[in-house]
């Protein structure tokens, strides 16, 4: 049974209703977030297919844009990348609702917006994701919010900056070994300066051997309950890795397996890696409507000496990756 969640109108700092536009192609679907987007307290701007969106008139999107993506046709795709250029630029939200087979053309054409991309989300996940969306909002004022939904949307708000915070520590600005960047001049004997010079990471041991420990990670699902061990960026990182010394691309789909957790959970964490700079996004050099997920060098690197320090090196030279 659904819950009602139903509130007065939600209003930003300046006292103004948040507006909301859908469009999704699979009815039942609109319908679903029409209604929960109204009783979370939205004013409705629009309602209707992606179809019916692009051959109307360009209208104001408001503050959230929900899409719901089903097929991943070149006519939707456009649709979607020109909504998540605007929305890009005009500082709204955007979620996007689709399915595994659809979600690497889906994710390829999302880059501007910053987007929550649900993986055939119930509708549980669908009124999370507007949960996120509120608590993301500046001075937001919702009126006759029970105590349990606001603590909900507060502990949701803190762990997405735990995670944040985690990812910012490995990001290239932490400034550890690997990094690029030299912590000031030095002077010689002569009294000219000189920049220290970069420690060179070794380089990543085969891919046997990352694979080996990807395999023994697994095993433990055979005796344990697997969410008492879920660590999507490692294993995502452990993956790239492999997949970096086997000179093989990436797609999000098949990282999202890797992760071993909920899809769109791998693709909230895939966005965190990225942001802090230890992942790319990577086009698709056999479909450029396609974005492949690749380590960068800094993460690479950071990689490598993981693998050194624990007594997992190359056993042989690898050739530099394109």
């Amino acid at each position: 049974m659904q819950a009602d969640f139903s509130y007065g109108p939600t209003v930003d700092g300046a006292g103004c209703q948040l507006a909301v536009t859908i469009l999704a192609d699979r009815a039942v679907f609109r319908d679903e977030m029409r209604d929960d987007a109204l009783e979370a307290g939205f004013r409705l701007r629009n309602c209707s297919s992606l179809v019916e969106y692009a051959d109307g008139e360009i209208a104001s999107l408001g503050d959230l844009v929900l899409v719901d993506c089903g097929r991943a046709d070149a006519a939707a795709m456009a649709t979607l990348s020109r909504l998540d250029a605007r929305v890009g630029q005009s500082g709204a939200q955007l979620v996007v609702s689709t399915t595994l087979d659809a979600l690497d053309t889906v994710f390829g054409c999302v880059s501007h917006s910053g987007a929550q991309i649900l993986v055939d989300p119930s509708r549980a996940e669908r009124i999370v994701a507007l949960g996120r969306v509120l608590a993301q909002v500046p001075s937001l004022r919702v009126r006759e919010l029970a105590e349990d939904d606001r603590l909900m949307l507060l502990r949701l708000a803190e762990q997405v900056g735990s995670i944040a915070q985690r990812l910012e520590r490995l990001g290239p600005s932490a400034g550890g070994a690997g990094s690029a960047r030299a912590d000031g001049p030095l002077a010689n004997w002569g009294g000219q300066e000189q920049t220290a010079p970069t420690p060179i990471a070794p380089p990543l041991p085969d891919a046997a051997s990352i694979r080996t420990i990807i395999r023994q990670r697994q095993a433990r699902a055979k005796f344990f309950d697997n969410q008492l061990f879920a660590d999507p960026a490692w294993d995502i990182l452990l993956d790239l890795a492999a997949a970096r010394a086997e000179r093989r691309q990436v797609s999000v789909t098949s990282l999202c397996i890797a992760a071993a957790v909920p899809a769109t959970t791998a693709l909230r964490w895939i966005a965190q890696l990225v942001d802090a700079g230890l992942l790319l996004r990577v086009a698709d050099p056999a479909d450029r409507r396609r974005v492949n997920i690749a380590l960068s060098d800094h993460a690479t690197d950071q990689m490598a000496r993981y693998f050194s320090e624990i007594g997992i090196r190359s056993q042989k030279p690898l050739r530099e990756v394109g």
